[in-house]
């Protein structure tokens, strides 16, 4: 065990050097300067080579990325925005995970039980009309892009809230910057209520691809379950359908659907962008949308696909120890 889990920590402290040098030689090479920002086309020319000066910008980009990474690992410290002087990028982004984290897990609760309800029936009734139902409603749930479902439910979904996490006006005191935890820890079900309506729209959009997916990887799974010599032997054994498939097929499909469930867990997080912009949500993927946009921010950027690639590959890490513990036929060699 010791030997599989620095096998592990090593392969995932690689991935994130990679991911780290990657993000940081791609956000370099995004039109503009994010001192312009700043000064405008015509800055002085003084206070502009003091600028690149105070953030090594006019260092060879070598330089540039070691440094960088010398002070993330003795530190831990992203770095301060160059378009807005003296914010804190760690700060900012501290401040941003929770409203991401929130509408991801929301999405992922919304998209499991449906997807792996429409694959179990799709797999019952196979070949009948609530399979083909549930093939038809995941390939349009991949097919459809985000952001114009998005804008299509905001016009059609009028009585929901469609933008922010609760109404202008009211102030919830955070404890754990999650606003349903919130709400609840404060005892305040009124509060908690108008962050779900706020919530459910935009989980709702983010939870189609998933849940498609899941709903394939359940039928998939299902079927190969259907023939094994397990469930042949519990249906002679004069055990219903119903018995047979929610005792015995469902606990081995769910293997393979945990392990994409925890990464599309991973992908939702980085995928957030589009439905945080139209909806105004206020996380990681319209904090990444207003660097990019409004001023080629690199620290901002930077340190923002940085965490989300942490992230992701922490889940895939404790991923790997979940599957191993929910399907005892893995070996660790």
């Amino acid at each position: 065990m010791i030997g599989y889990l620095t096998r592990r920590l090593l392969h995932a402290a690689a991935t994130i050097l990679v991911a780290l040098t990657l993000v940081f030689f791609a956000v370099r090479v995004l039109p503009g300067n994010p001192l312009l920002a700043r000064f405008g086309q015509h800055p002085d020319a003084r206070q502009f080579a003091e600028l690149r000066e105070k953030y090594g910008l006019d260092q060879p980009i070598a330089v540039q990325f070691g440094r960088f990474v010398w002070k993330l690992a003795t530190t831990g410290d992203l770095g301060e925005s160059i378009a807005r002087p003296g914010v804190s990028v760690s700060r900012e982004l501290a401040n941003k995970i929770p409203a991401t984290v929130e509408l991801t897990l929301a999405a992922l609760l919304i998209a499991i039980p449906l997807g792996m309800g429409a694959g179990v029936a799709a797999a019952v009734w196979r070949n009948r009309w609530p399979d083909r139902l549930a093939m038809f409603g995941s390939l349009m749930g991949v097919s459809i892009p985000v952001f114009f479902l998005a804008i299509c439910l905001r016009n059609v979904l009028t009585f929901l809230p469609t933008s922010q996490r609760l109404p202008p006006g009211v102030v919830l005191d955070e404890i754990t910057g999650l606003y349903l935890v919130d709400a609840l820890l404060r005892g305040r079900i009124d509060w908690f209520l108008l962050a779900c309506q706020h919530l459910l729209l935009p989980a709702l959009v983010l939870s189609t691809v998933p849940m498609a997916i899941i709903a394939r990887i359940t039928r998939s799974t299902m079927l190969d379950a259907f023939t094994g010599d397990y469930v042949r032997t519990a249906r002679a054994k004069g055990a219903s359908l119903w018995r047979v498939v929610l005792r015995h097929a469902l606990p081995n499909a769910a293997v393979p659907v945990t392990n994409i469930a925890g990464l599309q867990l991973g992908l939702l997080l980085s995928g957030a962008v589009l439905t945080e912009t139209v909806f105004d949500w206020p996380g990681l993927g319209q904090y990444i949308a207003d660097a990019v946009v409004h001023s080629p921010d690199y620290a901002s950027v930077q340190g923002a696909a940085i965490v989300i690639a942490a992230i992701f590959v922490a889940l895939n890490l404790l991923l790997d120890f979940v599957y191993l513990w929910l399907d005892p036929r893995i070996r660790l060699s």
